[in-house]
């Protein structure tokens, strides 16, 4: 019965995610992906502190799917310039530094990723509610698959 009544609450979840990501701008997205990879973050702490080493390997590469396959992917190199290599850079570094956390269970690590995304995440926020977030909806809909599929797994 508990089995039936989680997978009701999963569906539902699921529902509400991709209504929240079929509506939101390109912005709002990339807004998602960085709270997808500061929850995935949390469960690994989480996971680290009960001695749950496969969930907390399986919390660690959510992270960096979703930093490598959708917050890197996002980037545009040509036209972001210094500010989108610096990016790439600091991506890049984050993933091996989470790579690293994964092999030694290293919260202080994780804590670390964690800083330096909450803190890009309070950019961008600030970004979007400055200059708003009208969007062409071509570059939304191109971009709400690989949002959906990194931010739900």
């Amino acid at each position: 019965m508990f089995g039936n009544m989680k997978r009701g609450v999963n569906a539902y979840a699921n529902v509400g995610l991709e209504t929240g990501i079929a509506s939101a701008s390109p912005h709002k997205l990339i807004v998602m992906l960085y709270d997808g990879v500061l929850t995935a973050l949390a469960k690994a702490k989480g996971n680290i502190a009960a001695g749950n080493i496969a969930a907390k390997g399986a919390a660690i590469s959510h992270a960096i799917t979703i930093i490598d396959n959708g917050l890197r992917v996002s980037l545009d190199l040509k036209a972001g310039g210094e500010i989108a290599e610096n990016l790439d850079a600091l991506y890049d570094y984050m993933s091996r530094r989470l790579f690293e956390a994964n092999l030694k269970n290293d919260v202080t690590i994780l804590d670390e990723v964690h800083r330096l995304l909450s803190d890009l995440r309070s950019a961008w926020v600030e970004i979007g509610d400055k200059v708003g977030q009208p969007q062409p909806p071509a570059a939304q809909a191109a971009a709400m698959p690989q949002a959906a599929t990194l931010v739900s797994a």
